[in-house]
């Protein structure tokens, strides 16, 4: 196989992932893969299927919409949406975000770190955080 074939499994997990197939984790990521987000930073399969586990817990409907991958050899960049609703909210939410992903020779993802802003995509969003968000981002320009 072809990292551009990885590349494809990889999205392909991203855009269908569910509650149901989180498992499918073990045949795209190398057992000792490094995963870091704003929120985490994990090694190995089943920390990374817990983050997956836990999204499903923490928010409804899911979904990540691939906006664009860019590829060199064994690096890739995707740039991505994920839509989702809180809990017991009817509005839907949006981050906008990127991962970096590097396959090893045996095209299993060995890293993968996600890039979002989680002030300005999530804690602005909420009301009373969100205005002190909005106080420090504005008080940081020159």
């Amino acid at each position: 196989m072809t990292h551009q074939t990885h590349l494809k499994n990889i999205v392909q997990f991203f855009e269908n992932v569910s509650p149901q197939n989180v498992s499918i984790i073990e045949d795209l990521y190398d057992a000792r893969a490094y995963f870091k987000d704003p929120f985490n930073e994990v090694h190995g399969q089943q920390a990374i299927m817990k983050i997956f586990q836990h999204m499903f817990k923490q928010v409804e409907a899911p979904r990540f919409v691939i906006n664009q991958t860019i590829q060199q050899e064994a690096d890739v960049f995707i740039v991505w949406d994920f839509e989702f609703r809180m809990r017991g909210k009817p509005v839907s939410q949006c981050i906008r975000g990127s991962s970096h992903i590097r396959f090893n020779s045996a095209g299993l993802v060995i890293y993968h770190r996600d890039y979002w802003d989680a002030a300005e995509e999530l804690y602005e969003k909420i009301p009373l955080l969100g205005n002190l968000m909005r106080f420090l981002k504005r008080q940081a320009r020159s």
